[in-house]
């Protein structure tokens, strides 16, 4: 640095870098706008430009992308360049001998020991904090006390410090709490952080203090604890909290445990607990968490993501709430025969009336783990029963998709209504059954909204609908007036009740076929079909993809089809697809759903045996068209790619006379379809070969001319 700029100057590369554009549109900058800051030296080829200039040139020009300020303003290119500038000699720094985390941890010393001042004695200062202090060069201080000095703060400098962790690849960037969760759980804390008493805080697995300093719960009053168990990230959130508040203010500790020793006088000296022994934190009136689990971790021991939430409900208060995030996994796995610890401990937070809402959060919404889902359990006191035996389901990635960036607030205000919500984007659910054919949460089945959330069409009559789609194809098809016209449609007195393909799995009435993996060399123009993707998004006809008997013997575990499987694709979708013939292999992701009951009706009737409509209590094509029905296309979930799990697909409880009478119509229908395809191809290959010819220059086209009415 000179005396003369708080920054060395910057080439015209610099400030891509640190605005984080492309080297285009800085050269575009300088040539169309002649308010463009001058060099101030360098060279013609490479020209050197004050960096405060250059940085308040930008600060007129916002990100049009940006993530909006709190206050609904965008970020600005200066905005950014300073940051950058802020943080380039912390990255330097980096590349020397000190490892990404470890100059975080000095840099944060440094912060904490400049907003502390010397206000608190040594003993009440966190462990080590003297040591990391110490260990900082002189640059490190510097460079730090620079920051202090241009941010106006110590907390401020602290987190452009934190910011450095994405770009030194520090794990503690990959654990931070992403800022629309954080501000989804302030919005909810709220009610409780401005009631007019103090208030007891716990954050449970607090992390590096993201979501802890968001509800500035420190006022001099409440009772704030954080528990953290991994030793980095203590270090960090004392030293982040010192930066930002005196010391001893916030009590942090490594286990749940150690809150039951302490004393309320260390907490808050000041403030006395009435009614409350002098050992031991509070019951809590707001306990937050957001444990770090990828995909799948401790799903079948006792210390997974929702040991969290049983600890955050054991801490809670009679009129508390609790906000906890888990990995969607920890909602969607099935119970199955034995069940795992993570099921056994769903189950026990549902039983215990502890559930107050499930929230189900918009995909890809952390910026690092951008192939796992997550959800926010809200939760509350189980000191009485809670009087309404229901738990709220949100779709709130569903209602992100309608509202945009205003989904918290609708969120929030879905949490606070006593109205009926939409039914796609939330339902309340009761935890335990009201009698049969009820749906209900303890039921073992996934917990997930997008996995139980299903309604009528909104808005739809079905009945008109269906007479006007009738009256469509009768106009349109006029050689089949009289097959339309035969079509009875009539109104059900009693809505029908639904069952979950689940539950046929289990009850062996379905088996589901896997869709097997086959390497593309193996896979020709001869032999049995193969059916995929491809196939089934209409990119590949059926057929031409197949596999020799020979190539297929290296894979034992390949399973093949028989007549009335029906093939399913449920990516960003359902689609489905009968198989009328049988012997083809399926490639994953497509799967197959078979009619344990189909194969002796087909030999009952190859016998020459009368069909009895009561032997079957399903069809292939009525299971395809039923499952491929609106109601089972929303329930996808998945972060990159969405997909609709089978098992909690449902059906209608119908009588085997009616779906006797819809197979046989749908039957109808796709063979008329399959007709109606085949003259469309036969079209599409006319027109095909007559541009062909006349683009080659080998065909004339000309129309006869017309012969009249006659023959």
């Amino acid at each position: 640095m000179t005396e003369s700029r708080r920054y060395e100057p910057v080439t015209l590369g610099e400030i891509k870098e640190l605005a984080e554009v492309g080297r285009p549109t800085v050269s575009n900058w300088r040539r169309r706008h002649a308010s463009f800051p001058e060099p101030v030296g360098g060279s013609e080829s490479k020209p050197l430009f004050d960096a405060e200039e250059i940085g308040r040139w930008l600060d007129d020009r916002p990100v049009p992308d940006g993530e909006p300020h709190p206050d609904g303003t965008l970020p600005t290119y200066g905005e950014r360049f300073r940051d950058g500038l802020r943080s380039r000699r912390l990255v330097m720094l980096g590349h020397g001998m000190l490892g990404p985390d470890e100059l975080i941890v000095r840099a944060l010393a440094v912060a904490a020991m400049e907003g502390e001042r010397g206000g608190s004695l040594e003993e009440s200062l966190p462990v080590g904090l003297l040591a990391d202090f110490g260990a900082a060069d002189p640059e490190l201080l510097y460079t730090v006390r620079e920051l202090i000095a241009e941010l106006g703060s110590a907390g401020a400098a602290a987190e452009a410090v934190l910011k450095l962790a994405g770009r030194l690849q520090s794990d503690l960037a990959m654990d931070a709490t992403p800022r629309p969760v954080v501000e989804l759980i302030g919005a909810l804390a709220q009610p409780v952080l401005s009631a007019a008493k103090p208030v007891a805080v716990l954050n449970l697995c607090a992390g590096a203090g993201d979501v802890l300093l968001a509800l500035d719960a420190d006022d001099g009053a409440n009772y704030v604890a954080a528990v953290e168990p991994d030793a980095l990230r203590r270090t960090v959130l004392n030293y982040r909290l010192l930066a930002h508040w005196s010391a001893g203010e916030i009590l942090v500790c490594s286990e749940p445990e150690d809150l039951d020793g302490i004393r309320l006088s260390s907490v808050r000296s000041a403030v006395s607990a009435p009614g409350r022994g002098p050992l031991g934190f509070p019951p809590a009136d707001l306990v937050v968490a957001d444990p770090p689990y990828a995909s799948g971790e401790h799903e079948r021991d006792e210390e997974g993501p929702l040991r969290w939430a049983l600890e955050a409900v054991r801490r809670l208060g009679e009129d508390g709430r609790a906000l906890v995030v888990v990995p969607s996994w920890t909602l969607s796995r099935p119970r199955g025969v034995t069940g795992t610890a993570n099921t056994r401990m769903r189950e026990d937070l549902l039983k215990s009336g502890a559930v107050e809402a499930i929230i189900q959060l918009p995909r890809r919404i952390h910026t690092f783990r951008t192939g796992a889902e997550h959800a926010l359990l809200v939760l509350r006191g189980t000191g009485r029963p809670p009087a309404n035996p229901h738990a709220l389901l949100i779709d709130a990635d569903r209602l992100a998709r309608r509202v945009g960036d205003d989904w918290q607030r609708n969120v929030v205000g879905l949490l606070g209504s006593t109205g009926t919500p939409v039914p796609q984007e939330a339902q309340r659910v009761r935890v335990d059954t009201a009698g049969p054919g009820s749906s209900y949460l303890l039921d073992g089945r996934s917990l997930l909204p997008a996995h139980r959330l299903a309604s009528p069409e909104k808005g739809l009559d079905h009945f008109a609908a269906t007479v006007e789609a009738r009256q469509n194809a009768y106009v349109a098809l006029p050689h089949l007036k009289q097959w339309i016209g035969d079509l009875g449609v009539g109104k059900r007195e009693e809505r029908a009740e639904h069952f979950k393909v689940g539950g046929q799995l289990r009850a062996g009435q379905l088996r589901l076929l896997p869709g097997h993996r086959i390497r593309e060399s193996d896979i020709g123009d001869t032999g049995v079909p193969v059916i995929g993707r491809e196939e089934m998004l209409g990119a590949l006809p059926f057929g031409q993809r197949r596999i020799m008997l020979e190539e297929l013997a290296a894979y034992p575990q390949t399973q093949m089809t028989e007549q009335g499987d029906v093939f399913l694709l449920t990516e960003h979708g359902v689609r489905t697809q009968v198989d009328d013939a049988g012997g083809c292999v399926l490639l994953a992701p497509v799967q197959g759903l078979r009619i344990a009951a189909y194969r002796k009706h087909l030999m009952d009737l190859a016998e020459g045996e009368s069909a009895h409509p009561e032997s079957l209590w399903m069809r292939p094509h009525t299971l395809a068209r039923l499952l491929a029905a609106p109601r089972n296309q929303q329930r996808g979930s998945g972060s990159l790619v969405r997909r609709v799990s089978v098992k909690d697909m449902d059906l209608p409880q119908l009588p085997v006379e009616e779906i006797a009478d819809l197979e046989a119509v749908l039957a109808e229908t796709e063979r008329h379809r399959t007709e109606v395809r085949r003259q469309l191809s036969a079209l599409d290959a006319l027109a095909e070969r007559l541009t062909a010819g006349v683009a080659d220059g080998d065909l004339r086209l000309r129309r006869r001319p017309d012969r009249g009415s006659g023959p």
